[in-house]
């Protein structure tokens, strides 16, 4: 074979063995977003217990609970940033006062229409006072950056406790409650709340359709390789046989 087909061959060979790698690395990433999937599943179906008692050890992500307290409306913010069904919004976070009023949970009480992601009138999403929240646990965030928004005051980027514990005049419960109940659009529209927030999708993902692809451009290179030679080959030999 000629220099140049060899130096081909051997280059879409490499390039083939990366692509099945992709593949297979997406097909870890479909067998891990399924244990997600049941994990969610499983965590979600359990009976919910007091906050207080959700286990710690091993992720308290998603697990279901209660709490009831107190809300702090003065303290309350804004995520930003929060998309829902492609319509921009933010998560409205409210401070709720357990026990004898000295330590406090986050809420994310659900989700607001605003045009840029930012501003939303608070006024507009008052509930009770007196507050009962039954929904699932979510975590705060483990990042690096900013955390406030200068030009907008009470507009948070993430969930950081440190940050968080910083600006509110009382400790904090190291998990965040999602209400859950009297969720659904129509509710909220009728009571005026915001929209509850629910998990995130339970579907597997375009992993599997990557797979297919990477898989796909492998096989292409391979075969591509093999008519490349079969045709220096073949030419070789038609040069011979003059």
């Amino acid at each position: 074979m000629r220099r140049a087909t060899i130096a081909f061959a051997v280059f879409a060979i490499i390039v083939s063995l990366g692509c099945i790698r992709l593949g297979f690395w997406q097909l870890e990433r479909l067998h891990e977003r399924r244990e997600r999937n049941d994990s969610i599943i499983a965590r979600l179906g359990e009976p919910a217990v007091p906050f207080e008692r959700v286990p710690l050890a091993g992720g308290a992500k998603f697990r279901r609970a209660t709490g009831s307290g107190r809300y702090d409306f003065e303290h309350e913010f804004v995520l930003t940033t929060r998309s829902r069904l492609g319509a921009p919004g933010v998560h409205i976070i409210t401070p709720m006062l357990t026990g004898h009023g000295d330590t406090a949970v986050l809420v994310n009480r659900g989700w607001a229409y605003s045009p840029d992601g930012m501003h939303v009138d608070l006024g507009l999403f008052r509930e009770d006072t007196n507050a009962v929240v039954d929904g699932f646990v979510d975590e705060y965030a483990v990042a690096t950056g900013p955390v406030s928004t200068p030009s907008v005051p009470g507009a948070m980027r993430r969930l950081d406790r440190d940050s968080l514990a910083a600006r509110l005049p009382y400790p904090l419960a190291p998990v965040v409650l999602v209400q859950q109940m009297d969720s659904g659009e129509f509710t909220a529209v009728d009571r005026g709340t915001p929209v509850r927030v629910e998990p995130p999708p339970l579907d597997e993902g375009p992993h599997r359709a990557y797979a297919i692809q990477w898989f796909g451009f492998a096989l292409v290179g391979i075969v591509g390789t093999l008519l490349v030679i079969q045709r220096d080959r073949t030419k070789a030999q038609g040069t011979k046989s003059r």
